[in-house]
């Protein structure tokens, strides 16, 4: 797939069929989220593949942390955090590091490019012919689901990206352009 039509064809897919995914196709995805570009090679990008079980027990770890925030909350109310995870047959968490001491990189770097490592992702899974979304949400900030995950607490998550075979057919629509986005200086 050329690239610029994987740029403009990529869609965000959030209804997947449950079909595992073989380990070789999760691993072409990782190893495109690998090739982002980062300042000094530091590599900042972490990912945390979620297939099967790991999913529920992540979800648990939803529910958990959502009935801890709410303890007035009869306890059904943990049954959506606790399904959001068994959305998709796979989910990547992608973190990205703190920068170490004795390095010249800085926070933001670090997060461009595990955001840059996520974007490769979702273009690869596009290129793939599989469905992919890329959530946030409260969840990337909390802490029972980042000691979960082995991050850091004060190490970002970037996002969960969901993905799997689509179950829908994308619907055609078209970006907004760049041209109300742009200063040309001259």
């Amino acid at each position: 797939m050329d690239v610029f039509d994987a740029i403009h064809g990529r869609q965000t897919i959030n209804k997947v069929k449950q079909d595992a995914l073989p380990r070789e196709v999760i691993e072409k995805l990782l190893s495109a989220g690998a090739q982002a570009p980062n300042h000094y090679k530091v590599r900042p990008w972490r990912f945390v593949v979620l297939t099967g079980d790991g999913r529920r027990k992540l979800g648990d770890v939803f529910a958990a942390s959502f009935l801890e925030r709410n303890p007035a909350a009869p306890t059904e109310a943990a049954d959506k955090p606790r399904s959001l995870p068994l959305r998709a047959p796979l989910v990547i968490a992608v973190g990205a590091d703190k920068p170490a001491p004795d390095t010249k990189a800085i926070e933001i770097e670090n997060i461009a490019s595990a955001s840059a490592a996520a974007m490769n992702i979702l273009l690869a899974a596009h290129a793939l012919g599989l469905g992919a979304i890329w959530r946030t949400g409260e969840w990337a900030r909390d802490a029972k689901v980042k000691e979960f995950l082995g991050f850091a607490a004060d190490q970002h998550i970037i996002g969960f990206i969901y993905v799997g075979h689509p179950d829908v057919a994308p619907e055609s629509y078209v970006r907004q352009g760049f041209e109300d986005r742009v200063t040309w200086v001259e």
